[in-house]
């Protein structure tokens, strides 16, 4: 690790998990997710730290042997009720504590993968990574278009239509898409994150990533789906995604096409310390 790193990836990574036991350890492609994603970040060329947070021994050894530093995450900060940001907010004062870090200044930018995301790609973390040192952006989320029609329950048990009106049905491509949050990565200004305590401050924009990606493991059906992906996702190199959302699209005219089309599942982006 460099005396003074100026963007520092962090992955949280902890032992417990009640829908996969030991999750970040299953295998996607023969690599352990965490392995994964360590990888990822250490390909990313603005990338100068990678940091593994975590309360286990066996992701610890894992870590190492990927080539990551390792923070000892508190039990506190481990259970099932612990925020992503408050395992975040211990390993920047770790790594910056004189007694327990190595770093002259406190990172310029951090950015948080979540292991459960097993096919991020070094260059949506580079093309991240520069909007925010440019000063383009102070939060930024990985997001794969959408254009699904969304409903929820009522409490009497009736379907409500939440991102449309339920009797006017336009069709996909005159439709501008919505952007879901996949989870995958955020990169934000360390200054700002800090102030805030959250991921979500001042300018937040998207990175917008291929759908057929955007799968986030949750539980078994997630891990199959993303084991039955890898050969498909990991052989389409020459496939590249847009790293910002399209402009907003005029009320009339037809909205661009989803360029990432795909009919993979993926659950909602994790709330809680991954």
């Amino acid at each position: 690790m460099s005396s003074s790193p100026r963007v520092v990836a962090v992955i949280p990574a902890r032992s417990g998990s009640k829908g996969i036991p030991g999750k970040n350890l299953r295998q996607v492609a023969g690599r352990s997710l965490v392995a994964r994603s360590i990888d990822a970040a250490h390909a990313a060329t603005t990338i100068d730290a990678v940091v593994v947070s975590t309360d286990g021994d066996a992701i610890a050894a894992e870590a190492l042997a990927a080539g990551a530093r390792i923070v000892r995450r508190p039990e506190a900060l481990a259970g099932d009720e612990a925020s992503s940001e408050s395992a975040l907010l211990h390993a920047l004062d770790v790594l910056t504590d004189p007694d327990t870090g190595d770093a002259d200044t406190a990172p310029e930018v951090l950015v948080f993968l979540q292991a459960t995301s097993p096919f991020t790609r070094p260059d949506e973390l580079d093309a991240a990574v520069r909007r925010v040192l440019d000063g383009g952006a102070d939060a930024i989320l990985a997001a794969a278009p959408s254009h699904a029609f969304l409903w929820r329950v009522a409490e009497d048990g009736s379907a409500v239509a939440v991102n449309h009106d339920a009797a006017t049905r336009p069709r996909r491509q005159d439709r501008a898409p919505e952007y879901r949050e996949t989870g995958a990565f955020y990169v934000v200004r360390v200054a700002g994150f800090r102030e805030a305590r959250h991921r979500f401050f001042g300018r937040v924009e998207l990175a917008v990533v291929p759908a057929r990606t955007a799968v986030d493991i949750d539980d078994a059906d997630d891990l199959a789906l993303a084991a039955a992906l890898a050969p498909l996702v990991e052989a389409d190199t020459s496939a590249q995604a847009p790293t910002q959302p399209p402009e907003p699209a005029p009320t009339q005219p037809a909205a661009p096409s989803d360029p990432h089309p795909h009919p993979a599942r993926a659950t909602a982006a994790e709330n809680g310390a991954p």
